[in-house]
């Protein structure tokens, strides 16, 4: 028994054993306001050995520890919640930018994929369009050009002229894609213009519009297409596109009377025209910005995919829709089957066609795909006008 600060306390001995057993380096942290000298083992020590000697231990009024073993206990249950609490030391502080940063970038990749849903949304539209012909007679004619301009705009916006320059280094790729163009499909349209009349007993001026068709440059969708599937080569789908197109207008007539004995006049000034407007144009008009104004690029090429897959959509309905009653029939029924024929067998002819050539390639299946949409499409403005006037 000692007496401090007027008060009487009875100190019991620690257990020095058990306490080390325990190995608790924590009783600081629990009891740092109370009792300064029961820290480590050495502090315990220390009080023994100036008990012994008689000297009297001055205690804060305030220590209620009780007990060394009520202590160790105490000290080794708030060890153990502590533990499942968080480290106050550590920072937790959640970055509220970094988070909407984040949500931002989900934003803009979804916007950016889906391009990868464009198979579905042509199938829709075409369904759409034979079903319900409202929802695509608005989209006329006159909406083609600017349609097909703004697929080429977003083509442009996302590449650059070291792309194009690039593809004028592969000479024989664009050879390739220009006899497919010129020399594989009129043989096509030239079989199947015979099967319609032979085979399916079409009238004749439909068999010879189907070989007409087969004369007729690529279509710029082949180059969203490519931009699409195989984005590098893009360029040089433009490229083929471009001098197919060009130089259509004295290879269509001489294909023409070559098959059908009939050489029929092409619109130069109006081809010329629809490449201005419809390729160059627009691809300068994405180059330009891409480069000048980079920031601007940045904010609205996200925005450009899902717009050119509406786009395209219209594109494959509208037509369907303006002459569904045609299409519907059985007559029509047959021309657009012989059509779709057509086309299927000039997308694969032209697939196992590079691939024969260019077996060697190290871009040898995006190569294939490029020159498969190359040699199975067509221009659709030249192709109207000719069966217009083949027809009509």
């Amino acid at each position: 028994m000692s007496v401090v600060n007027s008060r009487t306390l009875q100190i019991q001995r620690p257990d020095i054993s058990q306490i080390h057993n325990q190995k608790i380096s924590h009783v600081r942290k629990c009891c740092n306001n109370q009792l300064s000298v029961l820290t480590p083992s050495r502090s315990f020590k220390s009080f023994l050995e100036l008990r012994s000697l008689g000297f009297s231990m001055p205690l804060k009024p305030n220590f209620h520890c009780g007990s060394s073993r009520f202590l160790v206990s105490r000290c080794e249950s708030q060890k153990f919640s502590d533990s499942l609490e968080p480290d106050h030391d550590q920072n937790y502080v959640t970055d509220s930018s970094q988070m909407v940063e984040q949500k931002k970038a989900s934003i803009v990749d979804m916007l950016e994929q889906s391009n990868s849903l464009l198979p579905h949304i042509v199938l829709a539209s075409t369904l759409v369009a034979l079903v319900h012909p409202p929802s695509f007679t608005w989209f006329t004619t006159r909406y083609y050009a600017p349609a097909l301009g703004f697929l080429m705009f977003a083509v442009g916006i996302n590449s650059s002229e070291k792309d194009f320059l690039e593809a004028f280094n592969r000479p024989a790729a664009i050879l390739a894609g220009y006899v497919g163009q010129f020399v594989v499909k009129p043989i096509l349209g030239y079989l199947f213009g015979i099967i319609s009349v032979s085979v399916f007993g079409l009238p004749t001026p439909i068999g010879a519009g189907i070989m007409l068709v087969s004369c007729v440059s690529g279509a710029q969708l082949s180059n969203y297409a490519t931009f699409l599937t195989d984005p590098p080569m893009a360029p040089l789908s433009i490229v083929m596109t471009s001098m197919s197109t060009a130089t259509a207008v004295f290879v269509t007539p001489l294909l023409s009377l070559l098959l059908i004995g009939k050489r029929l006049p092409v619109d130069v000034k109006g081809m010329v025209s629809s490449i201005m407007q419809i390729v160059i144009a627009p691809i300068a008009a994405g180059l330009l910005l891409n480069r000048l104004f980079p920031q601007i690029s940045d904010v609205i090429r996200p925005f450009l995919p899902p717009l050119s897959v509406l786009v395209t959509a219209c594109c494959v309905g509208a037509p369907l829709a303006i002459n569904v009653d045609s299409v519907m029939s059985p007559f029509g029924v047959t021309i657009v089957s012989l059509i779709i024929a057509f086309h299927l067998s000039a997308f694969v002819v032209g697939y196992y066609f590079t691939g024969f050539v260019f077996h060697k390639a190290f871009d040898l299946k995006a190569l294939q795909r490029t020159l498969s949409y190359e040699t199975g499409t067509i221009f659709v403005f030249n192709s109207v006008v000719l069966l217009w006037i083949i027809l009509f």
